[in-house]
């Protein structure tokens, strides 16, 4: 049996965000053999999310029980939250869940004082009306989510989906964080520091500059790339490139080449018995020190406590093919 993800439901909830959380938690993709979660919708009665009629598993008393806590995005922030729920997810965050609110479900949280004296996030829409409503709380509108350890907050919609994959990095990997990824047909990794709003998310066009340079940038991680190179693959100057790389993936090009590298090393050391030394010159580091201090800085822990964590799976199993 797998940890067990309790979805809040009650009357004001979002559908969107709901639907989005079963979908990541509610089966695991093929090929992965990890015990995967156990799924509870959890109300105290039958509501109406929308043009969706949903029936709970169980009541929102059984948000204590759960490992995960999800509480969906909350339709009129202008409303509060209905004082059932809010106590129920206070109850499960004492009793030790951890409790992630996905896009306006922050309110839940902020009522339930789980924000106090925290950093957290919110559709960039609401998030004056949250700071204004709960000055305790540490509203930052820029990032996509924010990771508090046993309280989560998302920004709106698509940083929902982020934040969910993030949950799953950090239980099963990032290698089975791809996977789920891959099987949603979505970028396998965005960083909660991201901007939440950025002119143009993905590249428009085949044409652009960048839709032919991420990838070919991703191919040859191995290689010591740096902005000139790929200024130069892509014909512009490196300014104009810096430009071109904030309004597209909202951070710098030397940012977004060190993420790609953290997150190839991590497959690989879910993945291969590759000495650190080797994984430092597949995903162009250089040297295992220079892992080490980037990927202690960006993920937490080293290379080799990561590697104990997450080969906790059969020796033969491997990443689905994309």
């Amino acid at each position: 049996m797998g940890t067990v993800v309790a979805l809040a439901v009650t009357k004001g909830m979002l559908p969107f965000e709901l639907s989005m959380a079963y979908e990541v938690f509610g089966s695991a993709p093929v090929g992965v053999t990890v015990p995967w979660y156990d799924v509870e919708l959890c109300g105290s009665d039958a509501v109406r999310l929308g043009r969706f009629r949903l029936e709970p598993d169980s009541g929102l008393d059984r948000l204590r029980h759960a490992d995960t806590v999800i509480v969906p995005g909350w339709a009129d922030t202008d409303e509060d939250p209905p004082a059932e729920l809010v106590d129920a997810v206070r109850a499960a965050h004492e009793a030790g869940a951890r409790v992630a609110s996905l896009c306006t479900g922050a309110f839940v949280l902020a009522a339930a004082g789980l924000l106090d004296g925290r950093r957290a996030t919110t559709h960039w829409v609401h998030t004056d009306a949250l700071a204004a409503r709960h000055p305790r709380v540490e509203v930052d509108p820029d990032v996509l989510y924010v990771d508090n350890g046993s309280v989560l907050t998302s920004a709106g919609k698509a940083a929902a989906l982020d934040l969910c994959l993030h949950l799953v990095r950090l239980d099963h990997g990032s290698a089975v964080a791809n996977a789920v990824a891959r099987r949603l047909v979505v970028p396998p990794h965005r960083a909660g520091g991201q901007a939440q709003f950025v002119a143009a998310p993905v590249p428009a066009r085949d044409d652009h500059p960048l839709a032919a340079l991420l990838p070919w940038a991703v191919e040859r991680l191995d290689r010591p790339l740096g902005v000139e190179d790929l200024a130069r693959r892509a014909g512009m100057s490196s300014r104009h490139l810096a430009r071109q790389f904030r309004a597209v993936t909202g951070t710098t090009p030397l940012q977004w080449l060190l993420t790609q590298r953290i997150r190839r090393a991590q497959e690989l050391l879910e993945t291969t018995d590759d000495v650190i030394d080797a994984i430092a010159a597949a995903t162009g580091m250089g040297t295992a020190t220079t892992l080490r201090r980037h990927f202690h800085r960006t993920v937490g822990v080293p290379p080799d406590t990561y590697r104990r964590t997450f080969r906790s799976r059969p020796p033969d199993w491997q990443p689905p093919a994309t």
